[in-house]
């Protein structure tokens, strides 16, 4: 019998001993590959550690790591990235619709969108000379030989015997990735991120963006600085944190609609299609949202035709599929003036709208890189702020017929719970501490704290007083919870992002 061809596994190994800092290796990659200006797949960060005249500079060559458990394969919604049988981690960018959830995902900042395809890209081990038995154009090129890739798997490779005699370091072994980068004699605060101090200007070139924030108690030893490395800008905007809050308020609608009856609305009432109307409204509007998002919206539909079961980026499209079609048969039979069907398929819809407000818990834990979105109770979370919204739209559509008191109490419990969860003692990691305290620093979680806690009192209000007077104190509490869940989420978001991954 013949014998089993034998499977390069690729990596590289970075003698640190022997890097001079001289950026061949980011200058081959750019020019081999393609790489746009203020991109980079392979970059050198330079960081000084002593204080004068004892300082010593250092090199450190970061890139993507091929991960054997790759996050970014894990996240992307349309199996643009793959890992190889050789140990490549490859992506695909005529399949890439430029979600940018790999670049969350990703917790060595491996990944960017080239805003000329709309793509995602990152080194992929020069496949294209690989596959030619060529070496990568970062090893060709390196005149000190720093850097040596090879079969990990063979024992008597290059790679293998200096991984195997020298002692190695590798970058955020913590995250369960298992990395295939071995370091050699790195700087270990140049391989952990905000382990030096960030000056406001590099040596050779400004800063793309002002150094990231520190809080108090997070503050790196003054005799270690980064004085040379590369930027990278937030991935997700305002389209991100404005999504969580329209499918809150889709699913919040429908969330609360199976109680209107029982809290006081006649089920023949003209405001009993209302629920149904704002949760498609919204829904709509959530959704062209995250289409509006990618870098190649015109590919939307392959989340659906091409999907990765893996991401919770496919996962979530289905739920929503689910809550819009049952919304909308909801919808459709207050029409026709099926009352009870309505009030049947509501409670079936249930389910769908909890898991639409709740399924981004699971999305933001595939985000590997951010540490404040990794935390626990995301997923009630989500939910209670749904509720909320959901339960002041129902005490505005039930207080001219005199009920809501029991939806008002639900909300003000709703309240209590969530800032319950909110500020729970939570055991964070040093990056989610971190991010945390910048989050807190802006004061605007506490804004929306207070916004939720007076749109009680006008709900309970509203709901006393019931009438139309009744229904502008529901309406006016709506407003003030949709503002406090916006700036709530718009200082999540950011905070997530303020914290350097590489």
């Amino acid at each position: 019998m013949e014998d089993t061809p034998h499977t390069p596994q690729f990596g590289f190994a970075i003698d640190h001993r022997k890097c001079i800092g001289c950026h061949a290796c980011t200058v081959a990659c750019k020019a081999e590959n393609d790489v746009p200006i203020g991109k980079f797949r392979t970059w050198v960060k330079y960081t000084e550690k002593g204080t004068f005249p004892s300082v010593k500079r250092h090199f450190t060559v970061l890139r993507c790591n091929h991960c054997d458990d790759a996050p970014c394969v894990k996240i992307c919604p349309v199996n643009a990235l793959n890992k190889r049988p050789d140990a490549i981690v490859d992506l695909d960018r005529d399949a890439c619709v430029g979600c940018s959830g790999c670049m969350q995902a990703c917790p060595y900042d491996a990944i960017y969108l080239n805003e000329d395809t709309g793509t995602a890209e990152k080194c992929h081990y020069c496949a294209h000379r690989t596959e030619r038995g060529l070496e990568p154009a970062c090893v060709v090129v390196c005149p000190e030989q720093a850097i040596v890739s090879g079969d990990v798997s063979d024992e008597d490779s290059p790679i293998a015997t200096l991984i195997r005699e020298e002692t190695t370091s590798q970058r955020k072994l913590e995250k369960g990735t298992s990395p295939r980068v071995w370091y050699i004699d790195a700087l270990p605060e140049a391989l952990r991120p905000n382990s030096a101090q960030e000056p406001k200007q590099y040596i050779w070139s400004d800063r793309k963006r002002p150094p990231p924030q520190v809080p108090p108690g997070f503050e790196a030893p003054d005799d270690v600085i980064n004085v040379l490395d590369v930027d990278h800008p937030p991935v997700w905007g305002w389209h991100i944190w404005t999504y969580l809050v329209t499918k809150n308020l889709a699913a919040g609608a429908m969330i609360a609609a199976p109680f209107l009856v029982g809290a006081g609305l006649a089920a023949d009432s003209q405001l009993q299609f209302v629920p149904e109307a704002v949760g498609l409204g919204f829904l709509g509007i959530t959704l062209a949202l995250l289409v509006h998002d990618l870098g190649r919206p015109e590919r939307f539909l392959k989340l659906l035709l091409s999907p990765n079961t893996d991401s919770w980026l496919v996962k979530g499209a289905w739920v929503l599929t689910g809550f819009g079609l049952l919304t909308t048969v909801s919808l459709a039979l207050n029409v026709l003036g099926a009352h009870e069907l309505v009030q049947t398929v509501r409670y079936v819809n249930l389910p769908f709208a909890v898991a639409a407000s709740g399924y981004s818990a699971w999305l933001f834990h595939q985000c590997l890189a951010r540490d404040l979105w990794l935390e626990g109770g995301l997923f009630p979370k989500l939910v209670l702020r749904a509720a909320t919204l959901g339960l002041a739209l129902g005490v505005t559509l039930v207080a001219p017929s005199g009920g809501g008191l029991m939806l008002a109490a639900s909300y003000a419990v709703a309240v209590a719970l969530l800032l319950a969860l909110e500020y729970r003692p939570v055991k964070r990691t040093t990056d989610g501490a971190r991010a945390h305290a910048i989050m807190e620093s802006t004061g605007k979680p506490r804004v929306g704290a207070l916004l939720h806690l007076v749109a009680a009192g006008f709900l309970l209000c509203g709901a006393a007083f019931g009438g139309v007077f009744g229904m502008v104190l529901g309406a006016v509490a709506l407003a003030l919870t949709i503002v406090g869940q916006f700036i709530h989420e718009k200082a999540w978001i950011e905070a997530g992002q303020a914290v350097p991954i590489s």
